[in-house]
């Protein structure tokens, strides 16, 4: 049987992410290290900034400050991460 490759199952952890849980019944805290996960996955391919996209600054700021804090993570233990976390909350819905 052929293993998924990284990328393959980060790919298939964001479509589940999308499409089988929630975002509502998702707590703040665990959207914010989603995120910050998800754009370390990222960032190769996006600079760090403030780029404008959010009106609410506050909730920028959050943002800002949960990938900040998982920066000293390569991207694939950043995808590595985000694969578990989306796992252990399927699991957890069943």
């Amino acid at each position: 049987m052929n293993e998924l490759s990284l990328d393959e199952r980060f790919q298939e952890a964001i479509r589940n992410a999308n499409e089988k849980i929630p975002k509502t019944s998702v707590p703040q805290d665990v959207q914010l290290v989603l995120y910050a996960y998800y754009k370390q996955a990222l960032s190769e391919n996006i600079s760090y900034g403030h780029h404008g996209y959010e009106s609410d600054e506050v909730v920028t700021a959050f943002k800002q400050n949960a990938w900040m804090q998982v920066r000293h993570l390569s991207a694939s233990e950043a995808k590595e991460k985000y694969i578990e976390i989306i796992n252990q909350m399927l699991k957890d819905r069943q």
